[in-house]
């Protein structure tokens, strides 16, 4: 068993540790341009690739993508109460609650433990959590935020669209397309490893242990509420499983981001992502072993 779960999070770790060690060494790593090529280009393809031809019946598709946003919702209304009990603005804490990083380090690690079966829900998990985050996290982040026509404008949306198109009418991307999205797609997982690890390498903290308490906080209700939302959702046990997971991983790097927009304290932002992020290395091994 500690084989299995070392085997699972070695690859996050290592990758994640290339990024961190790159930009502490002092070289130039262009964050920018490599989350719009991730985001705008692998992404859209990462899920065109991992949803083709998936064994997935559009009901657990569907309960699957319902499940993550009865999961946001209601952790979103958490937050308040984690809020009064770290002594900040609701408005500074909401989006760490709902936002997990299903994405740069949700996927590696959902792959490595339940293989292209798990990793198709975990697209589904990632595109739902995507597809709020970028139009509530906006809205709330920015005054003139625009987040219908920022939606409109990402790859990814029309990505999920024809992926579902597919899953429900049984069709498939033909052999050269299918070819040709996998090869590019591929590129995805190692660079939002790597983005990670830049990413946690640059941000700058203060307090460390506001950023444990809030871990203690929301990652158990996190768990234990996407439990509960995927077996009255009746999920199958793998779309659980991942659902669990997902919902578990830790402060999205993406809510830093939406904090020194809005300047809603964003180094005690960086501190949640840098500690739950820490901590993953310890308790997503204990999850791993229970669900595995």
């Amino acid at each position: 068993m500690l084989g299995e779960l070392f085997a699972v999070m070695a690859p996050v770790f290592f990758g994640a540790s290339l990024g961190f060690g790159w930009v502490r060494l002092g070289h130039d790593y262009p964050v920018e341009f490599i989350t719009r090529l991730v985001f705008n280009i692998g992404t859209p393809t990462l899920i065109l690739a991992s949803l083709n031809g998936a064994d997935i019946d559009p009901g657990s598709f569907g309960r699957t993508l319902l499940g993550t946003l009865l999961v946001i919702t209601v952790m979103g209304l958490a937050s308040l109460a984690i809020a009064r009990v770290l002594g900040k603005p609701w408005r500074t804490v909401i989006l760490p609650t709902m936002f997990p990083n299903t994405g740069n380090m949700g996927l590696p690690v959902t792959l490595y433990a339940f293989g292209n079966a798990g990793f198709a829900y975990a697209i589904t998990v990632m595109v739902s959590v995507s597809l709020v985050q970028f139009t509530f996290g906006t809205l709330l982040s920015s005054r003139s935020g625009r987040p219908l026509r920022s939606l409109a404008r990402t790859p990814v949306v029309y990505a999920i669209l024809i992926a579902t198109a597919m899953l429900l009418t049984g069709t498939t991307l033909p052999a050269w397309l299918a070819n040709t999205v996998e090869l590019i797609s591929g590129f995805s997982v190692p660079l939002m490893l790597i983005t990670l690890g830049v990413s946690l390498g640059r941000i700058r903290v203060r307090n460390l242990a506001a950023g444990v308490h809030f871990s203690l906080l929301r990652i158990p209700a996190a768990a234990l509420l996407a439990y509960a939302v995927g077996h009255l959702l009746g999920l199958p046990p793998l779309a659980q499983s991942v659902l669990v997971l997902q919902m578990s991983m830790p402060v999205a790097v993406f809510n830093y981001l939406f904090a020194q927009r809005a300047r809603r304290e964003p180094e005690f932002v960086a501190g949640l992502v840098l500690c739950s992020t820490l901590l993953s290395f310890v308790y997503l091994p204990v999850l791993l072993a229970v669900m595995m």
